[in-house]
């Protein structure tokens, strides 16, 4: 099973970029909402050139406050404005660097709220269908991977789906909130993880049950300093 290695970056950290950029396949950039800002922007979509690694957008709510994790209330309108302006405004200064956005991912309660909810889902799905040029979306492997593909198909979108070295799983196969214990793993657990998705295509759930899932990429957090520390080890697994 060949696994691409994801990390959401641009998040604040230029060392953490430049030392976690080697070893990925993929970089989620952050689009300014969450984190991010045009210089920081400039400089992580240089390393993503300089070390030949695709670029997704990774848009979310207007919540720098929050880092983008709490929940908003927002119209299928403005979730298709606010992830057309994020989206637009990486390809934008990427094209400026020979670069094109290859990938969408929301960030954090986007992300989630998507997973949860439907109509938040269409919405997202609507943005990119009507984005100038195809791009596929990025989301949670889980058992309604069926589901999502056929909606996906509806509105004319490929789907790319990831896993998560650095966080726990529910027995639903939804990521354990951030609020209950072990929704990130320490580095042994992690690499734990890496190696039984890695051989056997399957996570430990909280509740002890084994999750299969068929991912396409699996994502380490770039604002986890125990993940990012990890990334060589967790490349390396991958690789085994």
């Amino acid at each position: 099973m060949a696994i691409k290695l994801n990390c959401d970056l641009g998040e604040g950290s230029d060392k953490v970029d430049a030392a976690v950029m080697p070893f990925i396949d993929q970089a989620s950039i952050a689009c300014g909402f969450h984190a991010g800002d045009p210089l920081h922007i400039s400089s992580t979509l240089a390393l993503a050139q300089s070390e030949g690694v695709s670029v997704g957008a990774h848009p979310s709510y207007r919540d720098r406050e929050g880092f983008g994790r709490r929940s908003m209330a927002c119209s299928q309108q403005e979730i298709i404005a606010l992830m057309h302006y994020q989206i637009a405004a990486l390809e934008g200064m990427a094209r400026c660097q020979g670069l094109l956005v290859d990938y969408v991912k929301p960030h954090g309660a986007l992300y989630n709220d998507m997973m949860a909810q439907a109509p938040v889902r269409a919405a997202v799905m609507m943005a990119i269908a009507c984005f100038y040029r195809p791009l596929p979306l990025m989301l949670l492997a889980t058992a309604e991977a069926p589901l999502h593909r056929m909606e996906a198909d509806e509105h004319g979108i490929k789907l790319l789906f990831e896993g998560f070295a650095d966080r726990g799983y529910d027995d639903n196969g939804q990521l354990l909130s951030r609020t209950q214990p072990n929704a990130v793993l320490g580095r042994e657990a992690m690499l734990n993880q890496v190696r039984q998705l890695r051989s056997q295509g399957t996570v430990t759930t909280a509740g002890g049950a084994s999750l299969a899932l068929q991912i396409d990429s699996l994502c380490v957090h770039g604002d986890n300093p125990t993940a990012a520390a990890a990334i060589g080890d967790i490349r390396s697994l991958l690789e085994a």
